[in-house]
């Protein structure tokens, strides 16, 4: 089957499949991700092939909503590629990124293997910062029924990935657990750019947001 065709059905069932989800992990995520892979692969050599299908396949089934399981994005990215008969190595290439693909925790390391992996985990990171950022994480928060932000609650440095998957800090916790740390951890030139402006987005939010806070804005 020819690429495109591939690309634009793998697109369609993603789209079918994540449509409305409420978390900030839905369709439209997927779709800026994929968007922002391709700006970032303008700038390298890489497969595009594999990029786009992996920018469109990182969230079938993210492990945040299947208690934690971690083959599972993987395990279905590659039976629904094995149905549109891609060659093996391009699944193996693209289940090998959306395993490796996700945050850990501050004190794990998330290294992509391949230049293609590195775009689309760029992608995917730079979706969780600036304003985009800031509102999927209130938006995740409520979905998982945390508090928007407690001050007696601190925010921790994450050691490994189980204690990263078990932690239940509030929204503002997160920026300082996840978010804001993300700025150091891109891989490609293009996504650092992007990245600096966007930090300073959130940098600039959790400023007024302390102000309010404290009712001194």
């Amino acid at each position: 089957m020819e690429k495109k065709l591939i690309v634009d059905q793998t697109a369609e069932f993603i789209k079918s499949e994540l449509a409305g989800e409420g978390s900030g992990h839905d369709w439209w995520h997927v779709y800026r991700v994929w968007k922002n892979a391709l700006h970032i692969a303008g700038n390298e050599e890489v497969d595009l092939f594999v990029v786009e299908l992996a920018a469109l396949l990182h969230d079938i089934a993210d492990w945040k909503f299947h208690d934690g399981n971690e083959q599972i994005g993987p395990q279905l990215a590659g039976e629904w590629l094995e149905s549109m008969a891609v060659d093996q190595q391009v699944i193996s290439h693209v289940c090998q990124i959306i395993q490796d693909i996700s945050f850990k925790g501050a004190g794990v390391p998330t290294v992509m293997k391949t230049k293609e992996g590195m775009i689309v985990q760029d992608a995917d990171r730079l979706d969780a910062m600036g304003a985009i950022g800031i509102s999927r994480a209130f938006a995740y928060g409520g979905n998982k029924g945390r508090e928007m932000y407690n001050p007696e609650q601190k925010p921790e440095k994450h050691d490994s990935f189980e204690q990263y998957k078990s932690s239940q800090g509030s929204s503002i916790n997160h920026f300082y657990e996840k978010l804001l740390l993300l700025k150091e951890l891109m891989n490609t030139k293009t996504a650092k750019e992007i990245a600096n402006k966007r930090h300073k987005v959130m940098e600039e939010f959790l400023s007024e947001f302390f102000l309010e806070w404290d009712g001194k804005d």
